[in-house]
């Protein structure tokens, strides 16, 4: 009989998968994946995050079968649904910012920071779009045009596009001074681009510097948002209100479902400008409301908070035990193994995988293991789980991961 990943890969385009071994689960809840044979998975990585309230909330699943029930249209596009207006509103309602503003509704975060980009230059004179040196900001399009990070092979990079180093301060200023640049998105963690946690001060001085000079600040919280650092908005730690926020990932509850929040003078200056039928959908925006309430009434942010202290002491022997380990870094339930080379993390999260952990590896070397687990993990599962990890890792060491096992798998 063919396996469910056999056939995935006689089907599926090769366009669409980035894949680090041969996981295929059938089922999940909480933060557990499970596979066609019954094994149960712990996800360190919530599918990059998107699955911050876990798989199969039971509040989720309501809000979605009730609304997919009654199916008040598929969008916004030329009408308009309950779900999305009041998505909508609730966002604003938990997002920093002036009285007059909108809420773009989108799939994901690639489609919700390419309506910044369109919207922003639509709203004024200046061409140019500055982001980081690492950055991540979507895998299509305009989004993909201005990433610091993962631009396909043939895609050019934006002609408008200021790339400046992570996090260089002296740098923006200077290029800002010039007068051209539009908007700056920054991740408030680089997350893609290895887990980089800027020093404190950062946004502030980043926020400082973009009012000098007249230019909007975009806050791209697709990953790092909606309580995954130990607050709301990772924004939030250096107290700045950003010009423009883009949610995405765990908005959704598994969902496609993103979000660009920002005033009503650049969100509504190119209207029509970015149309997708399905933007709104009522069902996935019940799933965002189901989210935004999870969040709230089970106290997720403070519980990331909690959590992560277990997960900085639990990397910190990681790093003392092995010598493989360069560097581990962390904020609320987000973390970063930074290892000594791509070939040992692409065997590590192998490994991981065979021992019943999920993780992926991520920035510009390949060689720095992603921890995004849901928020709803308890902390026995994440014990659980970074024990998975110190034996992967000493199984690597011991040359017990065959080259050839990982070699079809390609990852980034």
């Amino acid at each position: 009989m063919t396996s469910l990943y056999d056939a995935d890969l006689a089907v599926v385009a090769g366009a669409q998968r980035l894949r680090f071994f041969p996981l295929a689960p059938v089922s999940g809840h909480g933060a557990r994946l499970v596979e066609a044979d019954g094994r149960e998975l712990i996800d360190l990585s919530g599918a990059w995050s998107a699955a911050g309230v876990g798989y199969a909330h039971p509040r989720v699943v309501e809000a979605v079968e009730r609304a997919v029930r009654r199916m008040p249209g598929v969008g916004v596009l030329s009408a308009t649904n309950p779900e999305a207006v009041a998505l909508a509103e609730e966002l604003l309602a938990i997002t920093p910012g002036g009285p007059a503003r909108r809420v773009y509704l989108g799939h994901a975060g690639s489609d919700a920071n390419a309506a910044i980009i369109r919207s922003v230059r639509a709203a004024g004179d200046r061409p140019r779009i500055m982001t980081f040196e690492g950055s991540y900001h979507g895998g299509l399009g305009p989004a993909q045009h201005v990433s610091g990070l993962h631009v396909a092979a043939g895609v050019e990079r934006d002609p408008g596009l200021v790339l400046v180093r992570y996090p260089d301060l002296g740098g923006v200023g200077a290029r800002l001074a010039e007068g051209d640049v539009a908007a700056v998105i920054v991740e408030p963690i680089l997350s893609d681009g290895g887990v980089v946690i800027p020093p404190a001060g950062f946004l502030t001085g980043l926020a400082d510097l973009c009012h000098r000079h007249g230019t909007w600040l975009v806050a791209d919280e697709v990953k790092v948002g909606l309580g995954r650092t130990g607050r709301l908005h990772a924004f939030e730690y250096d107290g700045i209100t950003p010009d423009l926020v883009a949610l995405g990932k765990s908005l959704g509850g598994g969902l496609p479902l993103s979000a660009a929040i920002g005033p009503a003078g650049i969100l509504d200056a190119a209207e029509g400008s970015s149309l997708l039928t399905t933007t709104g959908n009522p069902v996935a925006a019940a799933a965002g409301r189901a989210v935004l309430r999870i969040l709230a009434e089970e106290e997720l942010p403070a519980r990331a908070a909690r959590l992560g202290v277990g997960l900085s002491a639990g990397l910190g022997e990681l790093r003392a035990r092995h010598d493989q380990v360069a560097d581990v870094r962390s904020r609320g339930l987000m973390g970063g193994i930074e290892l000594t080379g791509a070939s040992t993390a692409a065997k590590v999260v192998f490994r991981a995988y065979q021992l019943g952990a999920v993780l992926y590896y991520v920035g510009p070397k390949s060689n720095v293991l992603e921890l995004t687990p849901p928020l709803v993990i308890d902390e026995a599962d994440l014990d659980r789980a970074l024990d998975i990890l110190d034996t992967a890792i000493a199984d690597v060491a011991a040359g017990r991961v065959d080259d050839a096992a990982v070699a079809p798998y390609r990852g980034w």
